[in-house]
């Protein structure tokens, strides 16, 4: 791969949309130096998104959830190794080291190792399939269409993926039920109204969620809640992910919940970047493609020392029973919400406010353009500005 000697400009850890976004970024801006890409899974980056949605729905084929077709690669001379995983980093030396021996010096380096889903500690959990891969996908798919309509599955976990699993298993025909241990779906993280809202479109897809229902035993034909037994033909867990930070760790990196890192995602190594899932950027860490995608693209302007603009809201988007579902901006907490439409309707939206201030927007069905509340929640708008964000929203049926 490399000469003995031979020292690449740069080195791309991981197989996702950020390594990808920052060498194409690289390129676009002029860069013509040495790039390698190294990922762990043997397929080419792809995008994570449609694994729960259409890919789970539809059964897409393979090349239209790439990041870039495979040919990309060799037309802007990045060098893509899959595979394969950097086992060491030495960064006094600039130095990786691959799980094949293989050694790489390089002058600045990226880190975009992502996150592995949690896994149940409970008894039987082991045998509960969990979906963040490709191969992950295909094994849900499969399961699902060889239990056929009208099989039953459990899901346990009603955060975003929880609820696209249960949507997209729906969809097959197969009888699902979702078991979160919280009071509301997301953890509460979106509020009453779309916690609301959300229920009563999942019954109506023909999925049961049960809150409060914490999972304490599994099997192969059921799971348990205490003493209380639920049949099943399989069971399937989406209850967060663990930031991929070993590598970091072990090189001396700062690491608290992901790869401490600045506004330009310069980790405390001047040499070394972080993006994705696995970075923890500016004080948060963002599990969403769009903070993947964009993170990426601002590693590539700051290792050529470029100046950056601010960084954009952030921005998820899901999917529930076939309806859709966008959350801008960030607001862990926040003091009151407000309604924008109706409930009831097919497309309406909630503001969050914090401190007087709307610092987050969920909008269903796209009530209001994404990319227009985005902007607005990225001007720091307080409460009283809520009829401008009102006045982009969609009329009735139109």
């Amino acid at each position: 791969m490399t000469r003995a000697g031979t020292t690449i400009e740069i080195l791309l850890i991981g197989g996702g949309v950020a390594s990808v976004r920052c060498a194409r970024t690289l390129r676009r801006e002029g860069f013509d130096g040495r790039i390698i890409l190294v990922g762990a899974e043997r397929s080419p980056p792809y995008n994570r998104p449609p694994l729960s949605k259409e890919l789970l729905r539809d059964d897409l084929p393979d090349e239209l959830v790439l990041a870039e077709p495979e040919r990309w690669y060799e037309r802007r001379s990045v060098e893509l190794v899959t595979g394969r995983r950097v086992s060491a980093l030495d960064l006094d030396a600039r130095h990786a080291t691959l799980d094949d021996g293989t050694a790489i010096a390089f002058e600045r380096c990226l880190i975009a190792t992502g996150a592995r889903p949690r896994e149940l500690n409970v008894e039987g959990g082991e045998g509960t399939l969990l979906l963040r891969t490709l191969s992950d996908a295909r094994a849900l798919r499969s399961r699902a269409i060889g239990a056929g309509p009208g099989s039953r599955v459990t899901v346990i976990g009603g955060g975003f993926i929880g609820v696209e699993v249960a949507s997209g298993l729906a969809a097959l025909g197969m009888r699902a039920t979702i078991l979160e241990m919280g009071d509301r779906l997301w953890a509460g993280a979106l509020g009453d109204e779309l916690d609301a809202w959300a229920r009563e479109r999942l019954a109506a897809a023909g999925i049961d969620v049960r809150l409060g229902a914490t999972v304490t035993r599994l099997q192969a034909s059921a799971a348990w809640i205490a003493d209380e037994r639920h049949d099943h033909d399989f069971s399937v867990a989406g209850i967060g992910v663990v930031p991929r930070t070993e590598l970091a760790e072990a090189a001396g990196l700062t690491v608290d919940d992901g790869i401490v890192t600045d506004g330009e995602h310069r980790t405390s190594d001047r040499s070394v970047w972080a993006a994705g899932d696995v970075a923890r950027v500016g004080g948060r860490r963002i599990e969403h493609w769009h903070a993947a995608r964009e993170g990426g693209e601002r590693v590539a302007l700051s290792m050529l020392g470029e100046a950056l603009a601010p960084p954009r809201a952030p921005w998820v988007f899901s999917e529930v029973a076939g309806e859709l579902l966008d959350v801008v901006g960030w607001s862990p907490a926040w003091d009151e919400t407000i309604v924008l439409g109706d409930p009831d309707s097919s497309a309406f939206a909630v503001a969050y406010v914090a401190d007087g201030e709307i610092r987050q927007v969920s909008v269903v069905n796209g009530a209001i353009p994404v990319e227009e509340a985005r902007a607005f929640v990225e001007r720091h708008p307080s409460a009283t500005n809520v009829r401008e964000l009102d006045a982009l929203r969609a009329p009735a049926g139109g």
